[in-house]
This record gives C-alpha cells, sequence and structure tokens, in this order.
C-alpha cells in the first residue's frame, strides 16, 4: 500500500478567473485538461503535470461539490483554503483494509474519464487526504459516487 508521490494541492477560492490567471501570470503555470466533476474546477499544469487544483470555495459551493468532495472550511482566504492533499498511490486493497483495521473512515470514488479510484478520509487535524489508485486496481470495488453521475 505504498504511497508514491504528492499529487496536488486544492485549493478553494471565491475568485475562480483572478486565481487561475495569477498563478498562469506569476508562476508561469499552464491550465491544462480538467475532468467534468459537474462543478467548476481549474487545473494547473508545470509542464505535463498537473500539480494546483482550484474549485469555487466560500458558503455557497454548489451542491455537487459538496457531494462530491465535502468542505471542511467555506474560507476563501489564509491557509483554510486548502481543501485537500492528494497523493498517487498502489495497493488499493491492502490500503482499505489497513484503514478499514484502523477505524479510519474514508469514501469511495472514481473519476471514470481519468482512470482513477479514489479515497477521501480526515487526517488527524481535519485536512482532506485524497489516494489516488488506477481504476485497474479496482476491478470490483464499487465506487459510492462517480463524477460523471452527479447531476
Amino acid at each position: 500500500m505504498p504511497l508514491h508521490h504528492l499529487e496536488h494541492f486544492l485549493i478553494q477560492t471565491a475568485d475562480l478567473d483572478g486565481t487561475r490567471d495569477w498563478y498562469v501570470n506569476n508562476l508561469g503555470m499552464r491550465v491544462g485538461h480538467a475532468p467534468d466533476f459537474k462543478f467548476p474546477v481549474v487545473w494547473l499544469y508545470i509542464g505535463d503535470t498537473d500539480v494546483l487544483h482550484l474549485t469555487v470555495g466560500g458558503k455557497n459551493v454548489s451542491e455537487n461539490r459538496k457531494a462530491y468532495l465535502g468542505q471542511q472550511s467555506d474560507a476563501t482566504q489564509g491557509s483554510g483554503v486548502v481543501d485537500h492533499i492528494a497523493f498517487r498511490c498502489t495497493g488499493l486493497r491492502e490500503m482499505m483494509e489497513n484503514l478499514q483495521q484502523r477505524d479510519v473512515k474514508f469514501h469511495k470514488r472514481m473519476v471514470d474519464d481519468q482512470g482513477l479510484f479514489q479515497l477521501f478520509m480526515l487526517d488527524p487535524n481535519g485536512v482532506k487526504i485524497e489516494l489516488n489508485f488506477t481504476n485497474a486496481e479496482a476491478q470490483g470495488i464499487a465506487p459510492e459516487l462517480m463524477a460523471a453521475a452527479l447531476p
């Protein structure tokens, strides 16, 4: 059940376009492909790797976003804007067994157009952690929610 590398951060913002433009114009990131989650997202890339995900935050986020990601903070300023930290992993079944044995609650999600099976959980500080596995590892494991199923 090894973690391989840090994959991305997700920042929630009240100004999606302005935040996107800041990272593009000031740090040289580029906007790239993002799956259709049925709520606003922008993925920013360094080279061919998406490293920063942006979405709308605050008190009035969409129900689709709440259903798929949840929302631990309605902050749009300061450190509370970091919604989650994502890691690329292998060993989905072993990871799920380990988490269950340790009574760590998690949610199963799938981004089918990206071939990604995800586990979401909270660390002891309430920070959301996203673990990403290939869909091939998820054969026979049903997600609780698929991004494509959101209205």
